[in-house]
């Protein structure tokens, strides 16, 4: 009999851990197929440290190949799904068209960035999800900096020196957090620059990180402000120009840089499919299925899994909910051929980290609030086991920037063009500029 064919779409950390346990679980009797843009798996949470000149972004990525042995990597982005005659078409890096039929369907395509209505933000934004993004806004701090040292203009100095960031969840408080430290080493190394580094943190929400615990949203401005970040909270932006912001309430903040962590949204191609879906993400049952079609499982960010603690809820689009998802999915695949037998999914938090840079954290495992060098321990350690590779090298770099200075250098890899917020566009190489 001809083995069966499963695909997966995506390889974020829901279609990675789907892809490994499900070639632990197929021992090959299973033809495994993962659809992936690139050939890595992206550990996003490390990324502002990347963008910080911490870490080398090699130590953020794990290759699929090596990572997922059985499995058959197809670079491309996937596009369309046509459900009766069950394939899966693509676009590879080189604009080349594909398709590939499946038997079993896992669904893991992920989010991409979410937009605002706000005029001018498409197209003078940055936004923060891949490895472009993060050597992009390295590179453009760093140089904003040093043409900032060399402008006679004082309100050009200024302008390149305001950092506007706008999202104070995980993402925008950590990208600050960073970023502040980095502009801090190039002050230092500056000494005749007449402009101080300015950071704003904006947020409609009432306070910074408004999906997390009271306590580490405290903490986390607490450090932030310490550090001479102006968060203001209740307020977002009106207007993006070339040369600056306006801000709701009418202020306009010169600046060059404005850095958009609003958050995230469904990959478009799940709204593509036709099928229900709630906010975007597609409708599962607790078994992770796609109702009216047994041969179609969805998990993380595109799906909109039931939440056994919320009744009538959906879990949130996290990193940990993805992994345990992308697990169970891959099981109850597995046990839809007659290996296992089928589960729900359910949860229990864990606790939630956010790394501040130096030496600062917030984090509460086990709902144990703590900040300072203790959160960064448990944050580093947490980390360390959630990657899939990389451990002593990025361990190594850790240990390395606590004992040397930070490296303050543009390399000069990633234009502006090749980083456009509107992620419908599609993947562009790394070009030298």
């Amino acid at each position: 009999m001809r083995r069966p064919r499963i695909v997966i779409v995506g390889a974020g950390f829901a279609g990675f851990q789907a892809a490994r346990t499900l070639a632990r679980l197929a021992r090959g009797r299973a033809d495994l197929m993962v659809i992936n843009p690139t050939d890595y798996f992206l550990y996003v949470p490390l990324l502002p440290e990347v963008a910080g000149g911490l870490l080398d972004p090699r130590r953020v990525v794990v290759s699929l190949t090596d990572a997922l042995p059985g499995v058959r990597l197809i670079l491309g982005e996937a596009d369309g799904i046509d459900l009766g005659a069950r394939t899966v078409r693509y676009t590879d890096p080189e604009d080349g068209p594909g398709e590939i039929r499946y038997d079993r369907l896992v669904l893991a395509a992920g989010s991409v960035n979410k937009l605002l209505p706000i005029p001018g933000v498409a197209e003078h934004a940055h936004g923060f999800r891949g490895i472009p993004e993060a050597l992009y806004l390295r590179d453009h701090v760093i140089r904003q900096m040093e043409l900032a040292d060399a402008a006679r203009d004082p309100a050009e100095r200024a302008a390149r020196c305001t950092f506007v960031v706008v999202g104070a969840g995980y993402t925008g408080v950590e990208v600050t957090a960073h970023g502040v430290l980095l502009t801090e080493a190039l002050r230092r190394r500056l000494p005749r620059l007449r402009a101080e580094p300015r950071w704003l943190l904006l947020d409609v929400a009432p306070r910074v990180l408004p999906e997390l615990d009271e306590r580490l949203s405290r903490t986390a401005e607490r450090v932030l402000r310490r550090r001479g970040v102006e968060v203001r909270t209740r307020t977002s932006v009106e207007v993006a120009e070339p040369g600056g912001v306006r801000l709701t309430g009418g202020r306009r903040v010169p600046t060059r840089s404005l850095i958009w962590c609003v958050g995230v949204r469904p990959d478009p191609l799940v709204e593509a499919l036709g099928l229900e879906t709630r906010r975007g993400r597609l409708v599962v049952d607790a078994y992770l299925n796609v109702p009216g079609h047994p041969e179609i499982f969805a998990c993380g960010d595109a799906a909109a899994v039931p939440d056994a603690n919320r009744p009538g809820g959906v879990t949130p689009m996290t990193a940990q909910h993805a992994v345990r998802q992308g697990r169970l999915a891959a099981r109850n695949v597995a046990a839809s051929y007659g290996t296992g037998v089928m589960s729900p999914y359910r949860h229990r938090e864990l606790g939630f980290v956010v790394d501040l840079g130096g030496g600062q954290a917030a984090a509460n495992p086990l709902r144990v609030p703590m900040s300072g060098l203790p959160a960064k321990a448990v944050t580093r350690g947490y980390h360390l086991l959630s990657l899939p590779g990389n451990r002593t090298r990025t361990a190594a770099e850790w240990v390395l920037n606590a004992l040397l200075h930070r490296q303050v250098v543009q390399l000069g890899l990633v234009r502006s063009p090749l980083v456009p917020l509107e992620t419908a566009a599609p993947e562009l190489p790394l070009v030298p500029h």
